[in-house]
């Protein structure tokens, strides 16, 4: 009933639908990515007239997407590749919209994309224009991967409550409740309090009957892959991935459990205190979960020559989206105060909550090293934050190694970075670089 008193003009072909719209026509297509979006687009393209919009509402690959702008704009007509996100939330209460590609479609589409989308700070749209050709689609994607980092670390803590500490799961919907009202507010934090609270046909907690293995659309391989080839330490993201696809080895792991020992857990210490730090050592995680996700947006702007509002980004997704937290406004004020912020780590908000939770950060990681809990979200968080703070990395013997088998040549400390040496480690070597071998 959710149509009814509303305004629907069916067609019964696509020639149809494009002859009802009035110019320039605007047409959007939500259907599966890949292969279904460029035989649409072929479909579409011989019907319409010069300045008509095609919109991409769909998770499309970024690089299609910039493919697919470049391919239509040749046709004389305006392409854009939008993220939405919400699910079926954000489908009845508004979505955030993340638009991309033809900027010239921008002033036809804004006021029908701000119109149906989530609304924050009185009245303001979870919706503006992101950037160029594959942008839309590029800050979506980000988007999801920041999504897998998330889930994965509310799983981690949901995995030390259950089995370090021994708390069922409607305990533990009281400790997310809890959390929800503080730095952890966020749709990820309330959902997860609601399933732990969902009782099964026996009154048992319904999370406990499902089985142990996550499936994945695929977004998130897309982001870690991304910032492989951009050469952004994308680490708690990328573990995220990795983690489903663990999970997904049910058997060998079924296997593994029988055949390899270990440390089982036995916590011995207290357990209030333990919940208590818990919070801050997800919260310091989901830090960086954002922080390195920015830094992959930041680089990927500079790689493809992308205006991207950041500031703008963490208004789109403070609503609607499944990523949308409270911390997000303090992201949003720290890119309005520095528009040339190098990484969020770098500002003071960062600082301050990652200093003071790094006690309880690191005593959380240790209990569950001890203890042979995985967190490899969390304990990844940590490593990147003891990384990115220590000045000096061991990385000079790497690039010795890498010269004594390979005479790839290093920097020196004491002579001007873009001066390379190459050493004859073993008396037998020649004195040349190699430039065909890589490591």
């Amino acid at each position: 009933g959710r149509g009814k008193g509303k305004k629907f003009i069916p067609a019964q072909s696509i020639k149809e639908l494009v002859a009802s719209l009035s110019t320039p026509r605007k047409v959007m297509m939500l259907v599966k990515a890949g292969k279904p979006v460029d035989d649409f687009i072929d479909k579409l393209v011989p019907l319409l007239e010069p300045g008509d919009i095609i919109i991409d509402g769909g998770n499309s690959h970024f690089p299609d997407t910039v493919r697919r702008t470049e391919y239509v704009e040749s046709k004389g007509l305006l392409y854009v590749g939008t993220g939405v996100s919400g699910g079926e939330e954000g489908a009845l209460l508004g979505p955030s919209l993340m638009p991309g590609g033809s900027k010239e479609a921008w002033p036809f589409i804004k006021e029908i994309f701000q119109s149906i989308a989530a609304k924050v700070d009185d009245g303001v749209p979870c919706c503006d224009w992101v950037g160029e050709d594959g942008a839309g689609h590029f800050v979506k994607m980000v988007h999801n991967g920041i999504e897998y980092g998330d889930m994965q670390i509310i799983n981690e803590a949901y995995h030390l409550m259950k089995d370090l500490l021994g708390m069922d799961a409607f305990e533990q919907h009281k400790v997310f409740k809890v959390w929800n009202k503080g730095e952890l507010d966020s749709y990820l934090i309330e959902i997860t309090a609601d399933i732990m609270a969902f009782e099964d046909e026996d009154g048992s907690p319904l999370v406990e009957k499902i089985l142990d293995t996550a499936g994945q659309k695929g977004t998130g391989k897309w982001t870690a892959i991304t910032a492989l080839d951009l050469g952004i330490p994308l680490t708690l993201i990328a573990e995220s991935v990795y983690s489903r696809t663990l999970s997904a080895q049910k058997d060998l792991r079924v296997k593994a459990s029988k055949y390899l020992s270990g440390t089982k857990p036995a916590f011995k210490g207290d357990k209030q205190a333990f919940v208590k730090d818990l919070e801050p050592a997800v919260f310091a995680s989901k830090l960086i979960s954002y922080a390195q996700g920015y830094d992959l947006m930041m680089e990927a702007a500079r790689e493809h020559n992308w205006n991207l509002n950041y500031g703008g980004i963490a208004h789109m997704w403070r609503g609607g989206c499944i990523i949308r937290s409270a911390f997000l406004k303090d992201i949003k004020e720290a890119f309005e105060y520095n528009p040339k912020l190098e990484n969020l780590l770098l500002t003071p908000y960062f600082k301050e909550k990652l200093e003071a939770a790094q006690d309880s950060w690191r005593r959380v990681s240790a209990a569950a090293i001890e203890n042979g809990i995985p967190l490899p979200a969390i304990t990844s968080a940590l490593a990147y934050f003891d990384g990115i703070r220590n000045d000096r990395l061991p990385a000079n013997l790497l690039q010795a190694q890498r010269d004594y088998f390979g005479a790839h040549t290093y920097e020196r400390v004491d002579k001007p970075r873009g001066e390379y040496f190459h050493t004859n480690w073993t008396g037998r070597g020649g004195e040349t670089s190699s430039t065909t071998y890589e490591v």
